[in-house]
């Protein structure tokens, strides 16, 4: 783990990885690629950056400003591990939250990851949290996969505003190791977000990876409990001036004590679809 010299209760001085010049589109294989390819093209650059405390600022948090907020939700699942629970269970509850929070007129709970780390061994559908910044969307796969889920409405929903929101919260709490840092949205220039192509063995995706910029501002919440969830736009179909991505990646804190017990998180993703 990489430790840090000045940390206070406002901030800790961590670890962001970032992607390093690539030279070309970089890719990334979401299953084993070809003999003799690269299963990334692309290579991380490291930067020590300041990430602040959002609890101190969270009344003042704006999906449409910074990109995230923070609310509380208490969850009638009882093993987010069962994917019928989680399912039936706790996508209709997440649509819900969503919708009320965004004043949406439809939202749909497509897809989530359960997350834990680090993994001392595989797990059966767990995956290890991303310790690379980026941002789920980009101007054409966020298009690009209502159309995928949704083909026989698609043409009629691409035509009003639609977002993609991530709802993200830890299984069990508090968060000690690998917590999310969040960049708000408004220090991400264009030119930091470069499109990125992830292989599937049946389609191609594309995501941001987030370049470095001395302007971006990051934060996080120390200490998460598994009753808060953390809300963030990866792609907003309206261009005026309100947050449309917002990059985020796990990080070590250095403030974290030694044996402290793995994150275990669950992300969903949502569409909030909008009568404007």
């Amino acid at each position: 783990m990489e430790t840090a010299t000045m940390n206070t209760s406002d901030q800790v001085i961590a670890t962001i990885n970032y992607l390093a010049d690539p030279g070309e589109k970089p890719v990334s294989y979401m299953y084993r690629p070809p003999a003799g390819t690269p299963v990334r093209s692309w290579h991380i650059s490291k930067h020590q950056v300041a990430i602040h405390n959002a609890r101190a600022i969270a009344d003042q948090l704006s999906l449409d400003r910074q990109g995230f907020v923070l609310t509380h939700q208490h969850s009638r699942v009882a093993d987010f591990h069962h994917d019928h629970e989680v399912l039936s269970v706790y996508y209709p509850e997440m649509e819900r939250l969503v919708k009320e929070l965004t004043g949406a007129a439809r939202v749909l709970a497509f897809d989530h990851n359960v997350r834990r780390g680090p993994l001392e061994e595989a797990a059966s559908g767990v995956r290890e949290p991303v310790k690379y910044a980026h941002n789920d969307y980009t101007l054409k796969s966020g298009p690009q996969r209502v159309r995928d889920l949704l083909a026989a409405e698609a043409q009629t929903l691409l035509k009003h505003r639609f977002a993609f929101i991530n709802v993200w919260r830890p299984i069990r709490g508090p968060v000690e190791q690998m917590p999310l840092a969040v960049c708000d949205a408004r220090t991400i220039a264009p030119a930091d977000l470069v499109p990125t192509d992830l292989k599937y063995p049946d389609r191609t995706g594309e995501i941001y990876s987030l370049a470095f910029n001395p302007g971006h501002r990051w934060f996080f919440f120390p200490h998460m409990r598994a009753e808060e969830v953390l809300l963030l736009k990866c792609y907003d179909s309206m261009d005026d001036g309100r947050a449309r991505f917002t990059a985020h990646g796990a990080f070590d804190d250095p403030n974290t004590p030694a044996g402290a017990p793995a994150r275990e998180s669950i992300e969903v993703r949502t569409i909030a679809f909008f009568a404007d």
